[in-house]
């Protein structure tokens, strides 16, 4: 290997690789969404409630977030390729059983075995960018990646109904296994980032309490809670979203699409500005300026969300173009507060993410006077919150490197025999 070349030449072209992480963290919402349009028809299949048919969701996100906690210390203990290879081949194995299943109890046992695989692939292609790219250019490439997953959520329910309009939901489990495969191909020619001397040593134990090591870091778990409030917000708007446009306003589900597909746009376009503005201008303005126009967004859901559905699209807009244009730089100030212990820097980040996330569907569902009320409220909550939590931070003793001045904090060894490198 010639180590003269750039870092993320000497494992894959850039553009395959930057391909391959993309399409490894659209697994979750292709998982999620494509199959969503079957539902009917399962439901029939299996006799069964839509009660029963939603643990095949409640179940995968569950273990979707166990999956990222889990796999990205033993990627750091085993190395990025081996653990991809396994999450990928659990993944695809956990789609054929899936496509096979005869009982909706079969269905829900294989979605969690899917759920792990898929958990797996997030948290280890998160620790790819940190260990494949550096400088400016990460946080250009967590820009494209995030710009061009947010495609998945958007085209998932229109190839699902595809799918069962010509074929059975068995065929989408099909087509989520050969677009996984695709992929293992390419991790497959993927060399290992990872150098055997800074691997984790020790058992599967201790490669687990690095967890706990990376949590008392406290630059990377204080901006990790100020961040992680965000996607309260959104996936509350995720979860109330239809409610709102169809039974609130009384729009069609063709409409109900069209905003839907419209605020998706500019989820799009956050990360887009992103690129441009890049080393332009300095990270602290970057989140202050994204937690202020989540602050107004929500206020402006507040006071003018229940007018008329263009106006609730356009007072939810700014939240969601400053929680899209923070979330590289997010990431990105996350992953450099790590010497060491990448993957379990990825997990905690990706799993704090979802916890919240899942948070805000809860809240945002709950006996509100309106959804509307219920979604301003969220949001504009946890961005004051936050907003708040970022200047106590500021004003700290807390270094924060990449923000604040200060020593990037030393990796913490485990003590000896248990987890040391």
């Amino acid at each position: 290997m010639n180590d003269s070349l750039p870092v993320e030449q000497r494992y894959l072209r850039k553009a395959g690789l930057v391909m391959l992480i993309t399409v490894l963290n659209m697994t979750a919402p292709l998982s999620t969404d494509m199959y969503l349009p079957s539902f009917p028809t399962m439901m029939a299949y299996f006799g069964v409630q839509a009660s029963v048919l939603n643990l095949t969701l409640v179940g995968f996100f569950f273990f979707f977030a166990v999956g990222m906690l889990l796999f990205g210390p033993f990627s750091d203990r085993f190395g990025r390729k081996p653990v991809l290879v396994a999450g990928l081949g659990v993944y695809i194995a956990a789609c054929l059983l899936c496509a096979g299943a005869t009982s909706v109890w079969q269905l829900i046992l294989f979605r969690i075995l899917q759920a792990l695989g898929a958990g797996c692939m997030v948290s280890v292609s998160t620790a790819l960018v940190k260990d494949c790219f550096s400088g400016r250019l990460r946080g250009t490439i967590l820009a494209t990646i995030q710009s061009m997953s947010v495609v998945a959520p958007m085209l998932a329910p229109v190839i699902g109904a595809l799918i069962v309009q010509y074929a059975s939901w068995r065929t989408t489990f099909l087509v989520l296994s050969g677009i996984s495969l695709l992929s293992l191909t390419a991790a497959l020619f993927l060399q290992e980032p990872l150098r055997p001397e800074a691997r984790l040593r020790g058992g599967v134990w201790s490669s687990l309490a690095r967890l706990f090591v990376v949590a008392r870091n406290r630059s990377f778990i204080r901006f990790l809670a100020i961040v992680g409030l965000i996607p309260t917000g959104f996936m509350a708007y995720i979860a109330v979203s239809s409610y709102i446009y169809i039974d609130f306003f009384g729009l069609s589900e063709s409409a109900y699409s069209f905003f839907f597909a419209t605020n998706a746009a500019i989820s799009v376009l956050g990360p887009l500005t992103y690129i441009r503005i890049n080393g332009r201008v300095a990270p602290r303005k970057l989140i202050t300026a994204g937690l202020s126009l989540t602050l107004g967004g929500g206020l402006a859901v507040l006071l003018a969300g229940r007018l008329a559905p263009l106006a609730f699209l356009l007072s939810f807009m700014p939240f969601t173009f400053g929680s899209s244009l923070m979330r590289p730089i997010a990431t990105d100030i996350l992953l450099n507060q790590q010497e060491t212990d990448t993957g379990s820097a990825a997990s905690l980040i990706n799993f704090g993410n979802t916890v919240m996330g899942s948070l805000g569907m809860v809240l945002g569902t709950l006996p509100w006077p309106t959804f509307v009320t219920g979604l301003g409220t969220i949001a504009a909550g946890a961005s004051l919150i936050a907003l708040a939590g970022w200047f106590l931070l500021l004003r700290s003793d807390v270094p924060l490197s990449g923000v604040k001045p200060g020593p990037r904090p030393a990796a913490v060894p485990a003590s000896s025999g248990s987890g040391a490198r």
